[in-house]
Order: structure tokens, then C-alpha cells, then sequence
């Protein structure tokens, strides 16, 4: 006889387990509010909310601080350029009220800190003084053509040049700024040259195919399209490529960057090129003319790394004489 398995019970409504002790309650750090990201300042108040740099003399300190309040008019006046008066001084080049304003309230800062100075400005000229020893050469919007169109690619070019005693003279500091991007390019003979703080050198590149090259074009008041052809016709098959942005004093302040590897222009003002002729010299580059010459008073720049710049000046020499050459007249023979 098989033994019985005890049977196991189930109720069918089991006594409900007793309530559980609540647990305490648990703390809670209180909720901060989202931290607010600093909005980035409007265009017309970046000059202003960039810091002075240890770096920077004397000298420098007041060339910046006049372009960054000359940057900050000109600024507004670029929200609103459809409603600037412009006039055409030549075929092709212009002049608009933000030139004038902009030029007046630097000769205002600029006199205010160096009485003493004489001054060469794009739209005012030069001082009366022939006897100065000390200059401020300004431009006070290079880029107008740029400016006009709301393309924001223009700047503010100051420099100073002094007089030595035989006579000549020197470059001995300079600023170009661009008030759009806040980009404050500076150098001092002899001292380097910066980017805001940032030291600059030219590029190191070596070889023509991998170069970039910028140019400037003749205003159509400038009877030399047929040399800048001619050059153009032998540099463009050498390069990785050649750039046009219009203003010289931000292509010889690129070059410094070593944004580019080099710049040729012909016809320029000294007001175009005082700073960046000094830009590209204190970032170890090369400036000349097509003759290896000094470049600031006959205004043919050829700029560079020290590897492309003799090159590029043999290319210019020869697409100049070449232009040159066709323009004579041919000499007939005689019957």
C-alpha cells in the first residue's frame, strides 16, 4: 500500500502582506536654471569688446584704438550702406561718406595723441609740412568697392613712417584691421608681426604648382590692363591658383598670415601699403618691386615667402617687359 504525499493547501484569498514601512524621503539637489550662453557681441561693438594685448607699445596701442573706434563707425555705416552718398574720383573708383567720416574721426585720434605727426591720407592728401619727421600714412577703408556692395572684406590700413637724415625714410609700425571679422593684424620694425596676439609667419611652401597668389586688378582709370595680362597669362598655368578680394592692405596682411603665398600689384598708393609692406617684412617674407627695389614709392609690389618671391618677381619683370615690348610701335621699312 502506496504511501499518501501530504497535499499542499492554497487559499484562495490569502491575508494581504502587511504595508511596508515608507522609505525616507530621498534629497534632492534644487534644479539650477540652464546656463545662459553669452551672446556673441553685435558687429558694431566687437572692437570694443576685444582686450587691449600686453604685446603691444605705445604706438601700436594708439593705431588700435583709433581703428577700433574709426571700426566701429564704419561698421554701422556698412548696416546702412544703401543710404551712403558716393562719388566716383575716377573711372572705377570711389569714394563714400563712410571714407570721409572715417578718416576724419582718425585724423581727430590720432592728432590728439601724436599733435606732432604730419599726415598722407587717401582722401585728405598729404600735410602741408615739408619739414616732418614723423608721419602717419592712412587708409581709412581700403575695400570701398567692397564695402559698397556688402561684402564684408574691407579695412582700416595705419602706419608710420619716419624720416631719416639723409632724407629718406622708413617704415616703423603698422595696424591694418577688419572690422567685420575683428582681425587686428599689427607689427613693429624689428619687433614681429602679430594677429591680435597670435605671432605670424609666411608660408613655407616651395613650389609654384602648390602656391596661391592674389592679385589686384586695374581700376579701368589705370592704363596698365595690358601688363597685368600678360603676367596673369604666365602665372595662372604655374599655380594651384590666383585670388582677387580686393584690398590690398588685407592681401599684404594675408601674405604675413601666410594665408597666401604671395601678392602682386601694380600702381598702388603708399595710404594702400604702409602697414603691409611692414606686415610681410617683420613675418620673414620678401616685398620688392619687379626690379627688386624698394616697392613704397613706386606702388609695384611683389611680396612673398622667401622661397616664391624671387620667383614670382622674375614672372612679373617678364610679363611687364613683354607688355612693353607689344605697345611699340612697330618700325616700318622703308619703301
Amino acid at each position: 500500500m502506496s504511501e499518501e504525499k501530504p497535499s499542499r493547501l492554497t487559499l484562495k484569498n490569502p491575508p494581504p502582506a502587511p504595508p511596508a514601512e515608507p522609505s525616507p524621503p530621498r534629497r534632492t539637489r534644487p534644479s539650477r536654471p540652464p546656463r545662459a550662453e553669452a551672446p556673441e557681441p553685435p558687429l558694431a561693438d566687437r572692437a570694443r569688446s576685444r582686450p587691449r594685448s600686453a604685446r603691444f607699445s605705445a604706438q601700436i596701442a594708439v593705431m588700435a584704438e583709433a581703428a577700433a573706434r574709426a571700426g566701429r563707425r564704419l561698421l554701422r555705416d556698412f548696416r546702412e550702406v544703401e543710404q551712403l552718398q558716393v562719388l566716383e574720383k575716377n573711372a572705377g573708383d570711389f569714394v563714400s561718406q563712410a571714407d570721409l567720416r572715417a578718416e576724419a574721426l582718425l585724423r581727430e585720434e590720432l592728432s590728439r595723441a601724436r599733435p606732432r605727426f604730419a599726415f598722407l591720407m587717401e582722401e585728405s592728401g598729404a600735410s602741408p609740412e615739408q619739414d616732418w619727421e614723423w608721419r602717419w600714412v592712412v587708409d581709412p577703408l581700403d575695400g570701398t568697392t567692397n564695402f559698397l556692395h556688402g561684402i564684408p572684406h574691407w579695412a582700416i590700413s595705419i602706419a608710420i613712417e619716419h624720416r631719416l637724415p639723409d632724407g629718406g625714410s622708413e617704415l616703423v609700425a603698422g595696424v591694418v584691421y577688419n572690422p567685420p571679422t575683428d582681425e587686428l593684424f599689427w607689427a613693429e620694425k624689428g619687433a614681429g608681426a602679430f594677429l591680435n596676439d597670435r605671432r605670424l609667419r609666411v608660408s613655407g611652401r616651395r613650389e609654384l604648382r602648390e602656391a596661391l597668389f592674389a592679385t589686384g586688378i586695374p581700376f579701368a582709370s589705370v592704363p596698365r590692363k595690358p601688363e597685368f595680362l600678360a603676367i596673369l597669362s604666365r602665372i595662372m598655368p604655374q599655380v594651384a591658383g590666383v585670388r582677387r578680394f580686393g584690398s590690398a592692405a588685407l592681401d599684404l596682411a594675408w601674405v604675413a598670415a601666410g594665408r597666401y603665398d604671395g601678392f602682386w600689384e601694380l600702381g598702388l598708393n603708399r595710404w594702400d601699403i604702409g602697414a603691409g609692406l611692414l606686415l610681410v617684412r617683420e613675418a620673414g617674407g620678401f616685398v620688392t618691386d619687379p626690379e627688386g627695389e624698394d616697392p613704397y614709392a613706386s606702388g609695384d609690389v611683389v611680396a612673398g615667402n622667401p622661397a616664391l618671391q624671387p620667383r614670382l618677381r622674375e614672372i612679373v619683370a617678364e610679363g611687364i617687359a613683354a607688355a612693353r615690348a607689344r605697345s611699340q610701335p612697330r618700325a616700318t621699312r622703308p619703301a
